[in-house]
């Protein structure tokens, strides 16, 4: 059988959270399934890493779509004519976007409806996009993929889905989070820290992460607690990002928060590995890979009320009102104060990271796709 996939978002050292599960499922699936002929559809030129077997045809179509116009004339005709140009039995978009002029059969993975939820946060010309076309794309889809309980539910209510008709596959971590030695550890807070613990946040940087309340809310920890506690902070700067940078300039304490911009996965691991907590207050999130990042390496994490990251979480850790200041900051002090507490929420981080792994994923993905034949 013939696959196509959709791989325009694999970009060499700019995987984020829909690229890591794009990489992380299809690198299995690929390998445990040679029977199948697997092209991949770049929208530029690629990196051989991402060339996973020799089951594996790479594709560049143009032009490169990153604009709703090129968007449209990617997925419409690009994508429309290399499907049947390479006879493709099945077609896997795996973020958020499908085909409305193709007839193969189509297994949509969506990560999130965060533009209804908060639109505010999105461009017009973007918004406009998604609110005439993901309501076309889900219809058109033969199975969709949801990656969390509320994605599911949400595309169900907004839409009129038939549930039956979506599959949950969750995200996994990738293997490099682990727990680290003690003395491993306190090097990483040596090389960022100047040996102190600290808060950790991680991903891109935009509104809806929130990351003003974060900062407001590490003042009022460090204004109650005098502690020697710093915030690292692990991301890009993302769309929307000018609010950011000026509480960034203005805010008290600013010494105390460091700011690492993108970090490779290996470093970055390690860093999450050697933090006193994850703090993720983000507003909305389809899934919250960071919050599962934390949990595997030993590391209790204080997140967000809303969506899917209480499923994420589970007993891990602390759940706040990410519109709520005091509730971050007192959260913060929980989790400082209260050692024991601390460490039953290590401890149940073991039980909870253990129910997600990029294996069993990639075997959920797979099955949902073969659904589709």
């Amino acid at each position: 059988m013939r696959i196509g996939v959709n791989t325009r978002l694999f970009l060499k050292g700019k995987l984020e959270g829909i690229g890591w599960f794009m990489h992380e499922t299809l690198k299995r699936i690929v390998a445990e399934h040679p029977e199948h002929e697997f092209y991949f559809f770049f929208d530029r030129p690629y990196d051989e890493s991402f060339v996973f077997a020799p089951n594996v045809t790479p594709v560049v179509l143009s032009p490169q779509a990153r604009h709703p116009v090129l968007f449209y004339i990617w997925f419409e005709w690009s994508i429309a004519r290399a499907l049947k140009k390479h006879k493709i039995d099945v077609f896997l978009s795996p973020d958020n976007y499908a085909s409305l002029s193709t007839k193969v059969p189509t297994c949509l993975v969506v990560h999130d409806l965060a533009f209804e939820h908060y639109p505010h946060f999105v461009s017009k010309v973007n918004l406009m996009h998604y609110k005439r076309y993901v309501p076309k794309f889900v219809q058109k889809a033969k199975r969709i993929v949801a990656v969390s309980e509320f994605t599911r539910q949400d595309i169900v209510a907004r839409y009129g889905v038939d549930a039956a008709k979506i599959d949950l596959v969750y995200n996994g971590a990738h293997e490099l989070y682990q727990p680290l030695a003690y003395e491993v550890k306190q090097s990483i807070r040596e090389k960022y820290t100047d040996g102190k613990q600290f808060f950790l946040f991680t991903g891109s940087l935009h509104p809806r992460k929130n990351v003003i309340n974060l900062l407001k809310a590490f003042v009022k920890f460090k204004r109650r607690q005098k502690s020697p506690m710093k915030l690292v902070i692990v991301g890009r700067m993302a769309w929307l990002a000018k609010e950011i940078e000026e509480a960034k300039a203005k805010m008290p304490f600013k010494e105390e928060v460091i700011w690492l911009g993108y970090v490779d996965i290996e470093e970055l691991a390690k860093i999450t590995a050697s933090a006193y907590a994850m703090v993720y207050p983000s507003l909305f999130e389809g899934f919250g890979i960071p919050i599962l990042e934390s949990l595997k390496t030993g590391v209790p994490a204080i997140a967000s009320d809303t969506s899917s990251m209480p499923e994420v979480l589970g007993n891990a850790g602390i759940l706040v009102n990410p519109e709520e200041v005091e509730s971050i900051a007192a959260a913060m002090e929980k989790m400082y104060k209260e050692e024991p507490l601390r460490n039953k929420f290590i401890q149940e981080a073991v039980v909870q990271s253990n129910k997600f792994s990029w294996d069993r994923s990639a075997r959920l993905l797979y099955e949902s796709l073969m659904k589709c034949v």
